[in-house]
């Protein structure tokens, strides 16, 4: 029989542990053995904490130099001068009247860059065309090209590391430490946001604020009150940097109103109670919207505080939907005006290369083929099973929505557009997709973990490698990137970035040489010192010696300059974007 137990007093509650033995915990006799342990538990983590952020530095690190890099051999892109001229008018005259297809605040951001630059601005009376602009800012009113465009990028490539750190946060919300840093890792070797982050462009900027918006909205679901009117703040500066951000509104809007029910339900609550709880969310998100219209409005307001606006000549009559939709926007006058530009863009036939075909009008799948030859094939096979475990894992099953959905919708709304021009329309996809591979670090099993890091290191050796010719990357399985001109063009390969690049190579390998050339870029030649005649206005006969043809130009060639370049002989190319040929 058991012995009879001791009744306990009425109301006492478990028996008190006994004291910890300071010298058997290996203690200080004379401190108390609580504050001994939380002095070692502090070190314990600040000793953790020290090779973490090392590895996030480093990271960036890296990130940063490869940007700069860029940022400082490469001449001006297609798009920069425009944005660059713009940005100065903005400095210089408080004026929309130059670029008003895009809203101002990614041209703000890279005059935070100019201010340093004392460059001389555009005459006030110049009358010509954007495009005449941004020439006539950088190599005709006296001003140095390299040093205004380094410092209008340096901006830009500040963002992109700020960004990094949201990406950070994100995946760590979700996953823990280790996969944050996988999808850091995954995102400072992206070559399409290093390509994309080291330039004076809109691109990084608009998919940063909203990747920003996303997280707020996520982090939401605890503190709605607090996250949710942040998260307006980063919605409204990606619209106010680029108009094709707009179709997330309504996403984020769901999403608001989903993080909300999440913060705010009470288990077992009734119908009503639920139906009152929806309301709160949809107000709750409504006021993000309206946090996001008056960051757009604040944009134009810091250019000119009296909006002054007179409609240019080239703003179409846009009518149906997309008319109606542009007219009742609750934007200022210049932005809606702005995206009756952008729907007119939309109506022209624009000629599109993709596999070595040349085609006229968009196809569905360029932009899904293109990511497929410009994504690394480690981040292609990481995307894969962090996707798949964010909808297989039952804890991390509520993110999918916010992680998968608006990379989906705005994927979806892009391959829907008429121009087919670069990866650079989808570089949310890269940044969000990083986030998403961060659910392959919870796979439990230890081959798992050993492939991720497998595949998170091919990652970098491919990037590395291809240091610092970024733009024209392409992944091993389509050659590398000296084949990506065979596959794609414009702003995947040859966006005018190598004009001094080529400068250099004829200083130093063919002087003397005769050299024709065909260039697509903003840059002008003959500032660089390339002395070179065009082919494509002298008889073929007179045509010999040295062809230069930019990927681009290459790729659209049909006639006389496709019968030049069936004549000739590559022999050497300049940043796997522009090919020299011999015609004898």
């Amino acid at each position: 029989m058991n012995a009879p137990r001791t009744p306990r007093p009425t109301g006492a509650g478990p028996a008190a542990p006994r004291p910890p033995d300071p010298a058997a915990a290996g203690e200080r006799p004379d401190r108390p053995g609580r504050l001994g342990g939380l002095t070692r538990y502090v070190g314990h983590a600040r000793r953790r904490r020290w090779p973490y952020a090392t590895a996030v530095v480093a990271l960036l690190a890296q990130m940063a130099v490869a940007m700069v890099t860029a940022a400082v051999e490469q001449t001006p892109t297609i798009d920069e001068p425009v944005y660059v001229a713009t940005a100065e008018v903005y400095l210089a005259e408080r004026s929309f009247r130059h670029n008003p297809e895009h809203p101002p605040l990614g041209k703000l951001v890279i005059a935070a860059g100019l201010v340093f630059a004392d460059a001389r601005p555009p005459d006030p009376a110049f009358s010509g065309g954007q495009t005449a602009l941004g020439r006539h800012v950088l190599y005709e009113s006296g001003n140095d090209p390299g040093h205004l465009m380094l410092l209008a990028r340096l901006p830009v490539i500040a963002l992109t590391l700020l960004f990094g750190l949201v990406v950070l946060a994100f995946a760590r919300d979700l996953t823990g430490p280790v996969g944050g840093l996988v999808a850091l890792a995954l995102y400072a070797f992206s070559p399409d946001v290093v390509a994309n982050g080291s330039l004076a462009t809109l691109d990084v900027p608009a998919a940063g604020f909203l990747l920003t918006s996303v997280w707020l909205v996520w982090r939401a679901r605890r503190r709605p009150l607090l996250y949710l009117p942040l998260a307006g703040a980063a919605l409204g500066a990606a619209a106010a940097t680029k108009m094709s951000v707009l179709p997330m509104i309504p996403v984020l809007t769901l999403l608001g109103v989903l993080s909300v029910r999440r913060a705010r339900r009470t288990p077992g609550a009734g119908g009503r109670a639920r139906t009152g709880l929806l309301v709160y969310g949809a107000v709750c998100a409504a006021g993000m919207v309206l946090v996001a219209v008056a960051v757009v409005w604040a944009a134009y307001l810091v250019v000119d505080p009296r909006l002054r606006w007179t409609a240019p000549g080239n703003v179409p009559d846009i009518r149906g939907t997309r008319g109606l939709v542009a007219a009742r926007l609750p934007f200022p006058e210049p932005y809606r005006d702005g995206m009756r530009i952008q729907f007119g863009f939309e109506y022209d036939i624009w000629q599109g290369f993709l596999f070595g075909r040349l085609y006229e009008g968009s196809l569905w799948y360029y932009l899904p083929a293109a990511l497929l030859v410009k994504t690394p094939l480690g981040a292609l096979a990481l995307w894969t099973a962090g996707a798949v475990t964010l909808l297989a894992v039952r804890r991390l099953r509520p993110a999918a929505p916010y992680v998968l959905a608006p990379a989906a919708v705005l994927l979806a709304v892009s391959t829907q557009g008429a121009r087919d021009l670069g990866v650079r329309y989808a570089v949310f996809v890269p940044m969000s997709l990083a986030v998403a591979a961060a659910g392959a670090t919870l796979l439990r099993r230890r081959p798992a973990h050993w492939a991720t890091a497998a595949l998170v290191c091919f990652v970098a050796v491919s990037s590395l490698r291809t240091y610092p010719y970024y733009l024209p990357y392409s992944n091993e399985a389509f050659g590398g990137p000296s084949k990506t001109r065979l596959r794609l063009h414009d702003s995947n390969v040859d966006w005018g970035q190598d004009l001094g690049r080529l400068a250099d190579h004829l200083r130093r390998h063919r002087p003397g040489e005769r050299v024709w050339l065909v260039h697509k870029g903003a840059g002008v030649p003959s500032y660089y010192g390339i002395d070179a005649a065009d082919p494509l206005k002298a008889p073929l006969g007179e045509v010999h010696g040295l062809l230069v043809v930019s990927g681009s130009a290459a790729a659209k060639a049909d006639g006389r300059l496709a019968a030049l370049l069936d004549t000739s002989t590559p022999v050497d190319d300049v940043g796997h974007s522009i090919t020299l040929y011999r015609r004898r």
